[in-house]
């Protein structure tokens, strides 16, 4: 393996991770559900998609490439998925104004 793609793993795992701790940070601050869920899926997709991304070109063999694109968009469907479940439930356990 070459060390540009080496760099190229580790940063962005790196930067994956920063937008996981990011999405953490979120959760852990902001004020009500529906804002807390916003921060977490956000940056959770885009933290995923980086470190899949850094992972690839450590990949060997083409159905590694192949597994690991599904699991990220197998991710992002059930990531968004449940994020609107979770906010219709936080909606309607709120009083409307």
């Amino acid at each position: 393996m070459s060390l540009v793609l080496n760099i190229f793993t580790i940063i962005a795992v790196l930067a994956g991770t920063f937008f996981f701790l990011a999405g953490t940070v979120g959760l852990l601050r902001f004020p009500d559900t529906l804002t807390r869920l916003h921060a977490l899926t956000k940056a959770d997709n885009l933290g995923l998609g980086l470190v899949v991304m850094g992972l690839l070109p450590q990949a060997e063999w083409p159905f590694d490439v192949i597994k690991l694109i599904a699991i990220w968009l197998f991710t992002l469907l059930a990531g968004a998925t449940v994020g609107q479940l979770m906010a219709q439930a936080a909606r309607r356990g709120q009083p409307t104004p």
